[in-house]
């Protein structure tokens, strides 16, 4: 069996696409890959009632206790590793991981990020669309490395950028393809 963590911080809807497609398709009985645990730094993440709601096994650990970016990712590692996990997702985590937590989980660390990557790393990307005329936009699956969206482009799916668009409005269509393209992503890794 190969075990998948998912790590979120929020609402979890991305998570949640990925647990759907691997019950819809069977993924632990098809093809020896079950999600293990859905990890949150915040306690109050309303993704860990939907995981939960989804019979995943959850877990916190707030970013807030530790002194240091670095105490915090090993404290998560540690937590992490108790799953084995062959691949560890970032769907929604909202922390930028020190260099030893990403080459910890090299080769097996993947976001999705909601932009055309290369174009608009960071934060605020639907907004930064529209500002810069951009016809299209979208979201991408990418390989984790210790530079910030950068890494491997392992999928990615693009939509229209409408006359009259908001961060808002384009944010809910590109979130649409999100959740069509990081299960497809995640069962091609293996």
């Amino acid at each position: 069996m190969k075990n998948i963590v998912i790590l979120i911080s929020g609402g979890g809807s991305n998570m949640a696409a990925i647990a759907r497609a691997a019950q819809k398709e069977a993924w632990q009985e098809k093809r020896g890959l079950r999600i293990a645990a859905v990890i949150s730094n915040q306690a109050d993440a309303p993704g860990l009632a939907l995981a939960k709601n989804l019979g995943l096994s959850t877990d916190v650990l707030s970013h807030k206790s530790f002194d240091s970016r670095e105490a915090f990712d090993a404290a998560l590692m540690a937590c992490i590793d108790q799953h084995a996990p062959a691949l560890v997702v970032l769907a929604g985590f909202m922390r930028i991981l020190t260099p030893g937590f990403v080459q910890h989980y090299a080769g097996r660390l993947i976001n999705i990020h909601p932009s055309l990557l290369p174009a608009f790393t960071g934060l605020n990307t639907h907004q930064r669309a529209i500002d810069a005329g951009c016809r299209v936009a979208g979201a991408t699956v990418h390989q984790v490395t210790a530079e910030l969206d950068h890494g491997a482009i392992l999928a990615q799916a693009a939509v229209p950028v409408l006359p009259g668009d908001t961060a808002q409005t384009l944010a809910a269509r590109v979130l649409t393809q999100e959740h069509l393209i990081f299960p497809q992503a995640v069962r091609s890794f293996f």
